[in-house]
């Protein structure tokens, strides 16, 4: 794999050594030279090892004086255009880069180690731009013009696309590439600050006793990422299966089914909705579901599935704090076309979520776990109580972060279901004497 480094490097060779003139006469001479049929038969690798010896030759035999850094600079320039996504080729090889944002042909921010910066890339002109997108949607049998002027899709090597166009977009056609790393351990997790060990240990005996988790947080804030590590403690001899809108969890247990939802197509018809793939599920005998993120109606088919035997599920959820997260899911759950009472619905989301663990992205890019809260079982009032498990305190400093992970308890009654169902209770936090609230009631 190349380093970020050399990726950089290669970006910065590529703009100084090939201009935009040169590449697209010898891309016409490149389209002129290869039979595109007998080019559409070869594997992807294979292609781009044919359009680079034919290049070279090319280059060899019509281009001008050229050092070999610019030689091969130029090769790899129009081999992109070519068959690539052109000069966001280099961007999507760069490990470093987690998000790309091309605001317009001539603006391009990057998403880098948290930190946005405006990338050196640019496209000549908005012709090109749309060339690109047009390639990209097509990958996906999809299509993007002023008629149907937004997609939403995945390529084959799991990137998520986002693409807006004019009239929408006042600005330019606009893409966004969501990339997804190699997904990291909890150890490593907890090596980059983002969770202390107690607390790792702590979700690894929630999942192993099947209490259901919620993971909260903003935008970017490694919810999935979060998700992902998590979902490594479920025993591997489960059945799991995992719904999304675009895939992005990789679990590596042995028996896992992956379902993603479909949009509509050109016609307006074969749309297959979250909700459609949870009351699905259902159907097929899972112990987990894994639901990536819970946006509408769907909510209420989950919450069901977590009451009625589906135990130790996990989802996500946009929200700004654990008090936050349990209003959004009442309200999401309302959007189901059931007619329930709002008592009722708020019933089946406080007996469901037994944790919910809230993540903030700092400004400095950060991301960590604030708050970690178990709700306990409803006292004589009927009313659930949160529990504070853990939380980041941002006015106490270690003398290395901005702040420290203060340690709470375990409610009695929850301590007693943690070691039940393969559970244990993790070593570095204590049990409470009671149930009684280390956190808050909950507002009604």
């Amino acid at each position: 794999m190349r380093t970020a480094d050399a990726v950089s490097r290669d970006i910065q060779a590529d703009a100084e050594a090939s201009d935009d003139a040169l590449v697209a006469e010898f891309r016409e001479k490149l389209l002129e030279e290869i039979d595109l049929n007998e080019l559409s038969r070869l594997e992807l690798s294979q292609r781009r090892a044919r359009l680079e010896r034919v290049m070279a030759h090319l280059v060899g035999r019509d281009g001008p004086l050229l050092s070999s850094r610019e030689r091969a600079s130029l090769v790899r320039r129009v081999v992109a255009e070519t068959l690539g996504l052109g000069v966001l080729e280099p961007l999507l090889l760069d490990d470093s880069i987690t998000e790309i944002m091309v605001n317009g042909p001539s603006t391009i921010f990057v998403e880098r180690f948290g930190q946005v910066e405006r990338a050196k890339a640019r496209f000549v002109n908005n012709e090109q731009l749309l060339q690109t997108i047009d390639r990209i949607v097509s990958e996906v049998n999809r299509r993007v013009d002023e008629s149907s002027p937004m997609v939403d899709a995945r390529l084959p090597n799991g990137e998520r696309v986002n693409v807006i166009l004019p009239p929408l977009s006042l600005d330019g056609p606009v893409l966004t590439i969501r990339k997804f790393p190699k997904p990291f351990t909890m150890q490593e997790l907890i090596d980059r600050g983002t969770l202390t060990a107690p607390v790792a240990a702590f979700l690894d005996a929630c999942v192993k006793a099947r209490l259901n988790v919620v993971v909260s947080g903003g935008t970017g804030s490694g919810k999935t990422t979060l998700l992902n590590a998590v979902s490594a403690s479920i025993p591997d001899g489960e059945r799991i299966v995992t719904i999304e809108d675009a895939a992005e969890l990789s679990l590596q247990q042995q028996h896992v089914i992956r379902l993603e939802s479909r949009p509509a197509n050109v016609e307006g018809r074969g749309q297959i909705t979250i909700r459609d793939l949870v009351r699905n599920s259902l159907r097929m005998r899972p112990d987990r579901i894994i639901v990536g993120e819970v946006r509408g109606g769907e909510t209420m088919d989950m919450l069901s599935a977590m009451n009625t035997g589906h135990e130790g599920s996990l989802t996500t959820v946009h929200a700004n704090s654990p008090e936050d997260a349990i209003h959004r899911l009442e309200t999401l759950a309302s959007m189901s076309d059931l007619e329930l009472p709002f008592t009722a619905i708020r019933e089946q989301v406080r007996s469901a979520v037994d944790v919910i663990v809230q993540l903030n992205r700092a400004s400095d890019g950060t991301r960590r776990v604030m708050e970690v809260v178990m709700f306990v079982p409803a006292d004589d009032d009927g009313n659930r109580r949160s529990h504070v498990v853990s939380r980041f305190d941002e006015n106490r400093t270690d003398g290395t972060t901005r702040g420290s992970h203060v340690i709470g308890s375990i409610p009695r009654s929850m301590a007693a279901r943690l070691q039940r169902n393969q559970g244990y209770l993790p070593e570095g936090i204590p049990v409470a004497l009671g149930d009684q609230p280390v956190g808050r009631r909950l507002a009604p």
